[in-house]
């Protein structure tokens, strides 16, 4: 699938099932998405991938943190079944660096979105979710993350249901984001 195909093509994917990318295969693809632009290569983002018992348990997590302010608790542990894998996104920023820590955010946004490409390009499907358990302390804990670490949401990860032929995005008119600088000429 050429780059144009696989951007007009993406679509978040609602519905997940098996086979989602093996370790092996996530790594690959990591690899080439690690390319993003990154100023400085602080690389600052790493993923815990997380499959059978783990969403089991990330799933008990969600109903936990949340069952004294929820109806349906059960409800909210499937969330994390949702997917055969979750790969969570954690911002990992090299603090006090030159590189300043909004564009360590930056590159980790544009990492995840080349993964997002290379995944659709191999035929698996994706959506990235965020929401209030990124914030969660249990959660933060179950994952073991550090302080100076944020949790940036997951990316459900699998092969898409059955879905219509993938359709090309129409292009909107952009035209209007557009300006050219022109300097005046300054006359002393």
């Amino acid at each position: 699938m050429d780059v144009m195909t696989a951007v007009l093509t993406r679509r978040s994917e609602h519905v997940l099932a098996e086979p989602a990318p093996n370790d092996q295969e996530f790594a690959y693809l990591l690899r080439a998405a690690a390319t993003a632009p990154d100023h400085g290569r602080l690389r600052p983002w790493r993923w815990i991938l997380v499959r059978g018992e783990g969403r089991a348990a990330l799933g008990r997590c969600f109903a936990d943190d949340c069952a004294a302010s929820e109806a349906r608790p059960d409800r909210t542990e499937a969330k994390a079944r949702r997917a055969p894998l979750l790969a969570t996104l954690v911002f990992t920023p090299a603090t006090g660096h030159r590189i300043p820590e909004w564009e360590q955010l930056a590159a980790t946004s544009a990492m995840t979105s080349s993964l997002m490409l290379l995944l659709h390009a191999r035929g698996f499907g994706s959506i990235w979710r965020t929401g209030k358990f990124t914030e969660s302390a249990q959660v933060r804990g179950l994952l073991g993350l550090r302080e100076d670490e944020r949790l940036l949401g997951w990316l459900y990860i699998g092969t898409p249901g059955k879905s219509p032929q993938q359709r090309r995005r129409v292009l909107d008119d952009v035209t209007d984001r557009i300006s050219v600088f022109a300097p005046e000429l300054v006359t002393s």
